[in-house]
């Protein structure tokens, strides 16, 4: 059996997490530095890959972001970001690179919005991770998503 840690969750209950599985932030997530070991965790209804998928911290069982690839809801999204700042991720191939963005849901959750300018880079080869800020000055840090989502959905 593969090594792991098993962690209680808030809001997943008990689970295992693969040591395979485990994504880690080389400075830790932005504003919460000492956040560093993390595992995605899929929602059921994201089953086929898609969807909004969750960060779930093996330090803090109370800490979960949401997350989504960003190419799900902007099909033309490609951040220009400093080779230096993913130089600490070691060498990837394009097959290697795994993108997604924090999704901010508040109160109402139409006003949901993803941060388009702050996306977080995986190296899916050796499970490192950062998060960047992008130079693309057209990218938003509070980009709408609510209409989107609800129409992938099926207008639910």
């Amino acid at each position: 059996m593969e090594k792991g840690l098993e962690i209680e969750s808030r809001l997943f209950g008990h689970i295992w997490i693969k040591e395979s599985k485990i994504i880690t932030f080389v400075d830790g997530l932005v504003g919460f530095p000492s956040m560093r070991d993390f595992a995605l965790i899929h929602d059921e209804e994201g089953a086929d890959g898609k969807g909004i998928k969750w960060l779930q911290s093996l330090q803090d069982g109370n800490f979960a972001l949401p997350v989504v690839n960003p190419l799900e809801i902007v099909e033309d999204y490609n951040p220009t970001v400093d080779d230096n700042l993913l130089e600490p991720l070691g060498t990837m191939g394009d097959d290697d690179m795994f993108v997604l963005v924090t999704i901010a849901v508040p109160k109402d959750v139409t006003k949901m919005t993803i941060n388009l300018k702050g996306p977080i880079i995986i190296n899916v080869s050796n499970g490192r991770a950062t998060q960047v800020v992008v130079e693309n000055e057209d990218y938003d840090v509070k980009f709408p998503v609510y209409d989107i989502l609800k129409a992938r959905k099926g207008g639910e």
